[in-house]
């Protein structure tokens, strides 16, 4: 039924995926899938405000990032769960869509810390993107 998983995580609260990371694991088991892990550095939207950054210092960013997500891989997901890293930059709602439609995933696995009612309203990425995705979404709280 699934055969194209997407989880995004936050590097910067990994433990908050823990529970998540069980769960797309046993998913990707029962049908035979693929977990395509993604993580977003924020981008800086406005032309001004990436004007004072340069260049070498998003690219080097994004390599950085790229190796600590890797290493997350490797420490949290079994070799016999086949996975793919992705590396994205701009809002994480817009990327995971975005990312989602690109492989045409099947499920997005999504963690949550939402601890109020009022946050979800507020803006929640895990909210956006059950809002807006094509396909289906798992919220999994912390």
């Amino acid at each position: 039924m699934f055969k194209k998983i997407l989880m995004p995580i936050d590097l910067q609260e990994t433990h908050l995926a823990a529970k998540a990371v069980k769960i797309a694991i046993d998913e990707a088991r029962k049908h035979n899938a693929t977990i395509h892990i993604m993580t977003a550095m924020p981008g800086f939207g406005m032309p001004l405000v990436a004007s004072f950054f340069p260049e070498k210092a998003t690219k080097k960013a994004l390599k950085e990032l790229g190796l600590e997500l890797k290493r997350y891989i490797a420490a949290n997901f079994p070799n016999d769960v086949p996975t793919h890293p992705l590396i994205t930059e701009g809002s994480p709602a817009e990327r995971i869509l975005n990312q989602a439609q690109k492989l045409q995933a099947d499920l997005i696995i999504i963690p949550s810390h939402a601890q109020s009612l009022e946050q979800v309203f507020l803006g929640s990425c895990a909210a956006k993107v059950v809002e807006h995705a094509h396909c289906s979404v798992m919220v999994v709280k912390s």
